[in-house]
């Protein structure tokens, strides 16, 4: 007897059994992340039912969304019974994913801790393939006034120009700063270069009454606080 997950057509399967009509009757956590993903593309292909397929393409990523959802639509489409719509489905429905966390951040508008700034900068950088350098500007009750990207690099670097960051601290009436920015390698040691930056623009910042209180290095599950390890 064949695998219903396998070679079965899920308009043939049991009521209970169909993503869409388990996630109306029993809730959405109760379906898995390749039954979620296969509401998304409808359909299967002809060995495998949308389930099935789905559970393949989450297998390459070793069923990892977050790593799903750097895929690309060329790259879902090497999967059989994945064509355009159906991968610029999966594409979407992750990225919107991805900028609720940053929505769902940002009410986070107080910073208390290292982790969240973490939070708050890990959906914006954490995954890029290259290096961004950002600046949050802090009133004096830690509240973000504004959160602005000041480089982008490439993979191995980029570059911070501290006038213009003091410049725009000075602009919002702003009493402290945090860095943040992204190592794409994974790698979460600081570099000298990392530490270079990170002095110089105390110093100039000191002299305008203005703190640096943190910098993080954040890679996609986990980040480095200069504050928290005592390097400031």
């Amino acid at each position: 007897m064949q695998d219903k997950n396998s070679s079965f057509s899920i308009k043939d399967w049991s009521e209970n059994d169909k993503p869409r009509e388990k996630l109306l009757n029993k809730g959405k956590s109760t379906l898995s992340d390749a039954e979620l993903v296969a509401i998304l593309i409808g359909s299967g292909n002809r060995q495998e039912s949308a389930v099935a397929l789905c559970k393949r393409i989450l297998a390459s990523v070793n069923n990892n969304l977050n790593a799903l959802g750097k895929l690309s639509v060329s790259e879902l489409m090497t999967f059989k019974g994945i064509g355009e719509a159906k991968a610029i489905s999966i594409v979407a429905a992750l990225e919107l994913g991805r900028r609720r966390r940053v929505e769902e951040a940002v009410v986070l508008n107080k910073i208390t801790s290292s982790k969240s700034v973490f939070e708050l900068m890990q959906p914006i950088i954490g995954e890029l393939p290259h290096e961004e350098f950002w600046i949050l500007y802090l009133n004096n009750s830690n509240k973000i006034l504004q959160k602005t990207q000041i480089s982008k690099g490439s993979i191995t670097g980029t570059l911070v120009d501290n006038r213009l960051i003091l410049k725009e601290a000075l602009q919002l009436n702003a009493v402290a700063l945090i860095l943040a920015h992204n190592h794409p390698s994974g790698t979460l040691k600081p570099s000298e270069s990392d530490k270079q930056i990170t002095q110089k623009l105390k110093i100039a910042a000191q002299s305008l009454d203005v703190k640096v209180l943190d910098h993080l290095i954040i890679t996609e599950t986990a980040y480095f606080s200069f504050a928290d390890e005592a390097l400031l």
